[in-house]
């Protein structure tokens, strides 16, 4: 499994779960991606790891009852400065969620919301750089931002987080940019006006790789998840969309069936 050592600035380096039951998360996700995961540390407010084949891949913390937090995977972006990265973010129309905060010696938390209200973690390593292992079967694989306001969003993370953009598509029905540095793209924005549902805001997704996605939707319905869009071959692999058993969205993406000789 290939690693890196460090995120660059304005690529996603971490994940982790918010869920009002981390002992059905954890025992959903070990199950179905091979997970191991450590103990809820106290020190921490309970939060606790999951590893792949010994590589931290995401976290997982309980909702503070009476929050009315959603069952929802956060996405970090890697910063060199958190509190100048805060700082541009307002003076580009974000909101403040969390201001920075250290974590230990590990790193510097914090949240905002881009204009259109999409919230995006943003972490400053300290002894803890973020997950080092990615785009591989059971890790992170892609990271993308849905919005109604896609031009503002793009200008917003270029700005604000200092990753290039690169138009991947840009007719009435794919206006999608990749967020890069340099040649490896790092994350992806899509103009969603055209098919988000009302009611539902901009929003940060993960995916997760996967070797078989029917497969793996499969085994996550018999865990108690659901299917929100089922799996489908795309020009950039096949992916699906489910909840895991308190109803925490998440996709998947893998390779394309293959298709049949004629």
């Amino acid at each position: 499994m290939p690693t890196r050592e460090t995120a660059p600035i304005g690529a996603p380096c971490w994940v982790d779960l918010m869920t009002s039951d981390t002992d059905r998360s954890r025992d959903f996700y070990c199950q179905l991606f091979g997970w191991t995961a450590d103990e809820p540390n106290a020190e921490f407010g309970g939060y606790f790891n999951f590893a792949k084949d010994g590589e931290l891949v995401a976290g997982c913390m309980a909702s503070q009852p009476g929050e009315g937090m959603p069952e929802v995977w956060s996405v970090y972006l890697a910063t060199d400065d958190a509190a100048k990265t805060i700082e541009l973010a307002t003076t580009n129309g974000g909101q403040i969620q969390v201001a920075p905060m250290p974590v230990a010696d590990l790193g510097t938390m914090a949240y905002v919301a881009d204009p259109a209200g999409a919230v995006i973690g943003l972490w400053q390593p300290g002894v803890f750089g973020g997950f080092r292992v990615l785009g591989e079967t059971g890790t992170p694989s892609w990271f993308e931002l849905h919005t109604c306001e896609y031009d503002t969003a793009v200008a917003f993370y270029t700005d604000v987080f200092r990753a290039e953009s690169r138009v991947a598509g840009d007719t009435p029905d794919f206006r999608y940019t990749t967020l890069n540095d340099g040649d490896t793209m790092l994350a992806g924005i899509m103009d969603a006006s055209g098919f988000l549902p009302e009611g539902v805001p901009a929003h940060w997704s993960v995916y997760f790789g996967s070797d078989d996605v029917d497969a793996t939707l499969e085994k996550a319905v018999a865990l108690g998840g659901a299917i929100v869009q089922p799996a489908e071959d795309t020009p950039y692999g096949r992916l699906a969309v489910a909840t895991d058993t308190t109803g925490a969205q998440f996709k998947l993406v893998g390779p394309n069936n293959a298709t049949p000789a004629s």
